[in-house]
């Protein structure tokens, strides 16, 4: 028999149980007798969450006895496992796994195999549906399928009949009345206050079981022609979404909109006698215990997009129509979601929307790269935000220090609003700047840049006063896209970028793809089982082996900086012939163009970035080859401290204040003495103002930085004289015994210039 023939009869029989007149203790007996009887099981058993406990509600198989006397706290057991990871288990032989408890009243000791599968009611496991076999097998997939489709009907009965806490379905408890704090990730920095908006408002599936199979397909066939329509009209409608990376996201949604495997498995489920939502959520379902399984962040992301359109398919097909996006944001919010499609975010009021707390949430998630070019704080990782934080509720989200404090006290508000006010002041006063050059106290002209990735984040110089863009980052372009992006399109981008930015020069790093940024279009079998993606096949390597690669991107530049100057910046170079091999692609191009009396740049800059320690011993080779440097000080402090910065246990080794680092920066600055070569820094480093002092301290005259970033160095370079800072660098870096921080930080309050 198939899945959905299996799971239709079990549901027929399930529905006359449900429609009858019988108590709810009555019903729960006989839905144990229909489950063990249809699937040929020698026990089968319902466990229901009642005052923070999994209790055996139910049995056929097991001793009556321990009905309502048997109960497991969320974790324990396997029952309590599946309800913790709201998870499928399936096991030939319940006794081999860890978790695996044994209960003596309940008679269980002579069953081997166990399946069970999580009963959800709102995104919440409220029981488990289990079966059991004395005969060691795993079941077989028809099977637990039958059993989640089960679970789903027994969620709407144990809820009509209020078989479980409302206040416990929805997450709520007395933790909820006072003020709470929140930790997470820190996705994007920054500061922001407002009252809490569910992006997506609930959604109450109000029949499980279908009266009419036919109907509710046709049902799903419209709401996703309605689907695909919206996403096609996406583009066009978000501010964000003309061309560009925004156009790649959209493409990636579209992807999944028309994917016929969705549809099929949806109608499968409609088959086994689900309603269109119940369907939906079915599916829904089993993408979210997937997702649970799978490590690599990339293709987690994509699983999140996939959701994110099940949520809007599900809206459709309902009528409960509208996100919060859509339904107006009438006060300053902060956004709250488990997840977060980067489409959807670009559909919010810029001016209420204030900040968002993701319960899930990477650093490498489009959402993040989305949110960034809107200026938007982003706190991901907030595990149970959703449990804690109720609609309105007031929240004093700080995205820099990673927390979020919910219903905070009178005191509490009043000390976050005196810190974001001095915050806008302090910006305000950093934007008078903007005009300013930043010449030191002593005469010295210290180039501020700016890194950006985004075709949106040029208009930031602008606001800042930027010298230029120090680092354009190629690969976002590369990141947020379901294919690799075509020539057409790169040339589109890298235009709009050296247009918007007018006659200040923007220098634009190749793809820096590969590693800890992977791409699934351009996996390869070596990526895949890199043990140290940060040291592995990546960026410049990756592109001198994938030559098309690099070619494409070539002939983009090329022809898009034509009657432009062109500054071109190689990342990772480890050696002076791979400079050289990249160096040569574009030479090759550059050829073909003149060749074919094509347009090209009035002049093309070559650089390169310096990450990999080796570069630093052959600098002498070379320099004569560069026009410029750049130090990329993220990836070059983690390989000399060979310590992982994503690491927290090894974060008080990445300290850029350390003797170490500092006097390898100030050996690559003298060896640039004599040489015609501009030397910069490229980083977070850069934009921290007491390591900026360290820089400028030991020789370093170019700093590229975030855009927030560049109003502070700039107000910071105005009360510098760089000879007493040289001298003081000079002294530090000289006594081994020097705590450089604290006595840097003591210098900078003797001159009154304020530290980080």
């Amino acid at each position: 028999m198939s899945a959905a023939a299996s799971a239709r009869l079990i549901l027929t029989r399930l529905h006359e149980v449900m429609a009858t007149r019988m108590h709810a203790q009555g019903k729960l007996d006989r839905v144990v007798d229909i489950v063990g009887e249809s699937l040929d099981s020698e026990v089968c058993s319902i466990y229901l969450l009642r005052e923070g406990m999994l209790e055996l509600f139910a049995t056929r198989g097991l001793n009556k006895s321990a009905v309502h006397v048997t109960r497991m706290a969320i974790g324990e057991g396997l029952t309590g496992v599946i309800a913790d990871n709201i998870e499928t288990l399936n096991l030939a032989e319940a006794k081999a796994h860890p978790d695996f408890q044994y209960r003596p009243e309940t008679g269980e000791d002579k069953y081997h195999s166990f399946a069970g599968v999580p009963i959800v009611y709102r995104e919440r496991a409220v029981g488990v549906l289990c079966v059991q076999h004395v005969e060691p097998r795993r079941y077989e997939d028809v099977e637990i399928e039958a059993l989640q489709t089960t679970a789903m009907v027994l969620s709407e009965l144990i809820a009509n009949a209020e078989l479980i806490d409302e206040e416990q379905a929805r997450g709520l408890s007395a933790e909820q009345t006072g003020t709470q704090t929140v930790t997470g990730l820190t996705l994007v920095k920054g500061l922001a206050l407002g009252q809490a908006v569910y992006h997506q408002p609930r959604i109450t599936i109000d029949q499980v079981v279908a009266d009419d199979i036919e109907a509710e397909r046709q049902r799903v066939y419209r709401a996703f022609d309605k689907m695909r329509e919206q996403i096609d009209n996406m583009a066009n409608q978000a501010e964000f979404g003309i061309g560009g990376e925004h156009e790649e996201v959209i493409a990636t949604y579209k992807m999944f909109a028309y994917d016929e495997g969705w549809s099929r498995r949806i109608n499968e489920a409609i088959d086994s006698g689900l309603t269109a939502e119940a369907a939906i959520e079915r599916v829904q379902q089993r993408t979210r215990m997937r997702m649970r399984e799978i490590d690599d962040p990339l293709l987690a992301d994509r699983m999140h997009d996939m959701e994110d359109l099940a949520n809007r398919l599900l809206r459709i097909v309902s009528g409960q129509l509208g996100t919060a996006a859509q339904q107006g944001l009438p006060r300053d919010s902060i956004l709250i979601a488990r997840n977060l499609g980067p489409a959807e975010l670009l559909e919010y009021d810029r001016r209420r929307l204030k900040g968002v707390i993701l319960e899930e949430g990477s650093l490498t998630s489009h959402v993040v790269i989305v949110a960034r070019a809107m200026g938007l704080p982003v706190l991901g990782r907030a595990r149970g935000i959703r449990g804690i934080v109720r609609d309105g509720d007031e929240i004093l989200l700080d995205a820099t220090q990673a927390t979020a404090t919910v219903r905070p006290s009178q005191q509490v508000s009043d000390a976050f609003a005196d810190r974001f006010a001095k915050s806008r002041e302090k910006q305000a006063a950093y934007a008078q700047l903007r005009d300013v050059e930043p010449f030191t106290r002593c005469g010295t002209r210290i180039q501020v840049m700016m890194n950006a990735g985004l075709r949106d984040d040029i208009s930031a110089l602008a606001m800042t006063g930027a010298d230029g863009v120090g680092l354009f980052r190629t690969e976002f372009q590369f990141l947020v896209s379901a294919t690799l992006p075509q020539r057409e399109r790169q040339t589109r981008l890298y235009r709009d970028v050296i247009e918007a930015a007018g006659d200040k020069p923007v220098i634009f790093r190749t793809v820096d793809i590969g590693g800890d940024k992977a791409v699934p279009y351009l996996q390869s079998e070596e990526a895949e089982h890199d043990e140290n993606p940060a040291m592995g096949w990546r960026a410049l390597r990756l592109a001198l082996e994938r030559e098309g690669l690099l070619k494409v991107q070539a002939r983009s530049l090329l022809e898009a900086a034509a009657g432009h100057d062109l500054y071109v910046m190689f990342p990772m170079v480890s050696e002076p012939w791979e400079f050289d091999a990249a160096k040569h692609v574009f030479e090759d191009q550059l050829a073909y163009m003149r060749k074919n009396k094509k347009l090209v740049p009035d002049s093309i800059r070559y650089g390169a970035m310096l990450e990999v320690p080796a570069l630093a011993e052959v600098l002498d080779l070379m320099l004569p080859r560069v026009n410029f440097l750049s130090v990329g000080t993220n990836d070059l402090t983690q390989f000399l401290f060979a310590a992982d910065r994503a690491n927290p246990k090894l974060a008080e080794r990445y300290d850029w204040l350390s003797h170490s680092i500092l006097r390898f920066l100030r050996r690559v600055s003298q060896g640039m003495v004599g040489h015609d070569v501009d030397l910069g820094v490229c980083g977070e480093m850069g934009g921290r103002r007491l390591e900026a002092l360290a820089l400028l301290g030991i020789g370093f005259r170019r700093l590229s930085i975030t855009p927030a970033a560049v109003g502070p160095i700039k107000e910071l370079v105005r009360k510098v004289d760089i000879g007493e800072l040289s001298k003081l660098m000079t002294d530090l870096l000289a006594n081994p015994e020097a705590d450089i921080r604290s006595e840097l930080k003591a210098w900078a309050d003797e001159h009154e210039i304020e530290t980080d």
